[in-house]
Order: C-alpha cells, then structure tokens, then sequence
C-alpha cells in the first residue's frame, strides 16, 4: 500500500450513512460512494429487495452514477469506499470500470472477492455495527412473527 495515500473518515461516513438508509429500507445494510479528486462522484446503497434485481448492489449503483458524472465508463483516478468487502459481480465491476482503489469496512469471508487494490477494516467497527443492528432487528422480528 502506498503510503502516500490515507483514506478519508468522511468519504467511509457517507457509505455508512446510505448503508443505515439501506438497512431502514429493510435491505442488507451495504453503502457505496466513489470518489474522485476529493469529492464524491457516485454514490449508491442495496436495493435488491425493493427493486427486485440480483443486481442493484451499492457499488454497482455508486459506479453507475460515477460513470453519469463522468460522462465515461473510465473511472481511472476513482477510489470506492463501500462498507462491505464487495462482492464478485461488484469487484468485476470496480475492475471493469478502472477504479484505482477500494477502500472497504467489513470483510466478507462469504462472497468477498477483491482482486484490485484496497485499504481494508477501515472503519471497520463502524461497517460491522451497521451489519450487527440490522441482522439483529431481523432476527427479533423473525422471533416475534413466529
């Protein structure tokens, strides 16, 4: 990792905040927003339920919007800060669209699949509290349901 470059709380804090969005909305709690030359390009959160697409992932909204800001689906000079290791679809994607850094939360020993450069667990508490509240509410609900 170069050292030369340190990720931004801000950047992590805004993906943390669209994750809660996402977890209130009652999806898995994952946020994305790229950015580029310190400021954010593309952002985006879960909507898979809602939208009813194994598709709609953060990272795959967040790189959709970039590219929109952009006018290109080249996002050279881009890092991503999601609070989830991203997924395979999403680590294609991120690769496909030549984004320089992933910077990510939580580890996904499930379906993470990261091949392009990260800064991984930063902010990782914080990713993982996200994850921990919403699969909690979940569960309580679950119970009561029952």
């Amino acid at each position: 990792m170069e050292l030369e470059f340190l990720p931004e709380r801000r950047f992590m804090e805004r993906a943390l905040e669209l994750a809660r969005e996402a977890g209130e909305a009652g999806e898995v709690p994952v946020g994305a927003v790229i950015v580029r030359d310190g400021r954010v390009i593309g952002e985006g959160r879960n909507r898979r339920e809602s939208l009813g697409s194994a598709l709609a992932h953060a990272e795959v909204e967040a790189i959709a919007g970039a590219c929109e800001a952009l006018g290109s689906w080249r996002l050279s000079g881009c890092q991503m800060y999601v609070t989830l290791e991203p997924c395979q679809m999403c680590a294609g994607a991120a690769n496909n669209a030549r984004v320089e850094r992933v910077v990510f939360g939580a580890d996904s020993p499930e379906a993470g699949t990261l091949r392009v450069p990260a800064y991984r667990g930063f902010m990782e508490e914080e990713a993982r509290a996200v994850l921990r509240e919403f699969f909690e509410d979940v569960r309580n609900c679950a119970v009561k349901v029952r």
